[in-house]
């Protein structure tokens, strides 16, 4: 019998953060998506931001704070926030779980989701992706990675430890942000340069307002890219 997914995540992450921090704390390829979120945000600084799977901290509330924004992290890894609140003093850091936390309604200018929501059961994404686009405040914008091929609820060993994976592919994954009246900017499948994975990396965000009559239906036309720089697990 297979394990709550969620236990199994939050557990495996306590186990191996430290080790996860040295082996995947720095790729080109999230310093290339933290550029792109950050150059969406105020050059003076004073944005909110919502880390969702923020782990140690490191490289994304640290660098944002660095740059004036307020950063809210939630991780499911008791571990991992402990690292958070360690390595980024000026961050506000909270242990739970993305699908459940209570936070207050279009109160963020942005929502960053980096390789965390691909360890969420894929039946849950699209209910998650609503309330990312409850929390931006009107003309926020999301910034993360999903899945770019199918996998359905993937548990075994990865890293030393259990671990589950669960992510729809590139198409479905497009539809859903979209569902979520997210109107998409850009959308872009890219291969990890520290793993041979692939993830679609998604630039979208909350229109400011809509028409009656009109519905949130958002564009991105989906870009394909291979070799270095590329994506990554959480």
């Amino acid at each position: 019998m297979k394990s709550d997914p969620k236990i199994l995540v939050s557990n495996g992450y306590d186990r191996m953060a430290e080790t996860y921090l040295a082996r995947f704390g720095r790729s080109i390829v999230r310093d290339r998506w933290l550029a792109a979120l950050a150059a969406l945000l105020p050059p003076a600084g004073g944005a909110r931001v919502l880390d969702l799977g923020c782990g140690a901290g490191l490289p994304v509330a640290k660098e944002l704070t660095a740059l004036g924004h307020r950063i809210l992290g939630i991780d499911g890894s008791k571990r991992q926030v402990a690292l958070a609140r360690h390595n980024v003093p000026a961050g506000d850091f909270l242990h739970g779980d993305m699908t459940t936390t209570e936070l207050p309604e279009t109160s963020f200018d942005a929502v960053s989701a980096f390789y965390s929501i691909t360890h969420v059961p894929r039946s849950e994404h699209g209910d998650l992706l609503k309330r990312i686009a409850g929390w931006l405040k009107p003309g926020g914008v999301f910034v993360g990675s999903l899945g770019a091929t199918a996998s359905s609820d993937w548990q075994g060993e990865w890293m030393g430890t259990e671990m589950y994976f669960s992510h729809y592919g590139s198409d479905r994954n497009i539809s859903l942000v979209q569902e979520a009246g997210l109107t998409i900017e850009h959308a872009e499948e890219q291969l990890q340069d520290d793993e041979d994975h692939r993830f679609l990396w998604i630039i979208a965000r909350k229109p400011i307002s809509v028409e009656p009559g009109c519905s949130l239906d958002g564009h991105g036309a989906l870009e394909r890219r291979s070799g270095n720089p590329g994506g990554r697990h959480r």
